[in-house]
């Protein structure tokens, strides 16, 4: 579980290219810190596991399912990456709960300056936008953001100057592919409604059934 609060910025070394699947290794320095082989770390708010490190540099297993489903799969050396050492209990939660697990991959469409801020809008897929609220929380690239707006094809959010220098996402350019996951209550509760519409539909009791075994 992470908090979606990037705690710096690692580099690509290189990356081992499988028949689907891909072994990366990235140089850090403040996630090296307590780093153990088989902790969860976040790349780009793809939660992966440490397979193995040494010096400035560690290395994590990405799988078929994984390059499918992110833009890890677009990643070479060189490349940029959002980095977060899985939460600890106890740890103060400034950001929202965040998985790791990504819900689809979004098109940065437009960048906007308002002030100090600056307005980034993503398109996405229907599956994606029906989690995002306007005020909610999304991960973008494993980046905790508050939506400020969003609309049938895409949504926006804010990006301070603080956000914009410990992260990734103002270097992107338009067209460029991002990491979306969204707002796991709301996954949540949807799933909880839809189990509930279908067993009541099941459910046989009914009014005309209680009276014909006397029970009115």
């Amino acid at each position: 579980m992470f908090t979606g609060l990037i705690e710096e910025i690692g580099v690509v070394k290189s990356v081992t290219q499988g028949r689907k699947s891909a072994v990366i290794y990235v140089s850090a320095k403040k996630v090296l810190d307590g780093l153990k082989v088989g902790d969860s770390i976040s790349a780009n708010g793809v939660c992966l596991t440490v397979t193995s490190f040494s010096g400035d540099t560690f290395a994590v297993d990405a799988m078929a399912e994984t390059m499918r489903s992110t833009n890890l799969v677009d990643i070479s050396s060189g490349t940029n990456l959002n980095l977060e050492r899985a939460l600890k209990l106890g740890d103060r939660l400034g950001g929202h709960l965040v998985s790791g697990h990504i819900d689809g991959i979004g098109v940065v469409r437009d960048f906007r300056k308002e002030d100090i801020a600056t307005m980034v809008t993503i398109e996405a897929e229907t599956s994606v936008l029906k989690y995002i609220i306007h005020k909610g929380s999304v991960a973008i690239d494993g980046i905790s953001l508050t939506v400020v707006d969003v609309n049938e094809s895409s949504f926006t959010v804010g990006i301070i100057p603080h956000t914009s220098g410990v992260t990734t996402l103002l270097k992107r350019q338009q067209g460029d592919k991002v990491n979306i996951e969204c707002d796991m209550i709301g996954k949540y509760v949807e799933k909880f409604t839809l189990n509930r519409e279908i067993n009541t539909k099941k459910s046989k009791i009914d009014e005309a059934f209680l009276k014909e075994n006397g029970f009115f």
